[in-house]
C-alpha cells in the first residue's frame, strides 16, 4: 500500500515533546500495519512552548499523499494557528481539515482509521467519536 494515497495526520501541541511523543504512540498502535504518514509541529520556531504557523504548513505539506490531512490541535492558539492557516486558503494542502477532537485519544483513533486507507471524512469521524470513549 506504499504507493497508496493515504490520508496524512498533523498534531500540533504547545511542546514539541507532547507532539512527538503522541505522534509515536499513534504510530507504534498499527504495529506492522500500513505506514500513516503522521507528522508533528510543536512548539515553536526557537524550540518554545507556543505554536508554529510555518511548523505547521511544513507537517502539513511532509505528509501530503493527495488524500486529505487532518490536523488535530491540543489547545487555544494551537487551534487558532490551524484555523488562521486554514482561513489563507493556501498555505495548507487542498483538503486540509482541523479535527475537533481529543488530542491523544483522537490522534490514536485517526491514525489507526487512515491505516486502513480510510478517507478524509472516515479519518475525521473517528477522531471525533474519540469524544465518546468512557473509560470508567
Amino acid at each position: 500500500m506504499s504507493d497508496a494515497k493515504l490520508v496524512g495526520i498533523v498534531l500540533v501541541s504547545h511542546s514539541a515533546e507532547v507532539a512527538a511523543s503522541v505522534a509515536e504512540l499513534a504510530r507504534s498502535l498499527t504495529a506492522g500495519g500500513t505506514a500513516v504518514p503522521v507528522a508533528s509541529a510543536g512548539g515553536t520556531d526557537g524550540g518554545g512552548i507556543g505554536t508554529s504557523a510555518e511548523l505547521v504548513a511544513a507537517a502539513a505539506a511532509a505528509v501530503d499523499r493527495g488524500a486529505g490531512v487532518a490536523l488535530l490541535t491540543d489547545l487555544g492558539s494551537a487551534v487558532l494557528t490551524v484555523k488562521a492557516l486554514l482561513a489563507e486558503g493556501d498555505e495548507l494542502p487542498p483538503d486540509s481539515r482541523l479535527v475537533d477532537a481529543p488530542f491523544l485519544e483522537g490522534a490514536v483513533a485517526a491514525v489507526v482509521t487512515a491505516a486502513t486507507g480510510a478517507d478524509l471524512d472516515a479519518v475525521e469521524a473517528a477522531a471525533m467519536e474519540a469524544y465518546t470513549y468512557r473509560k470508567v
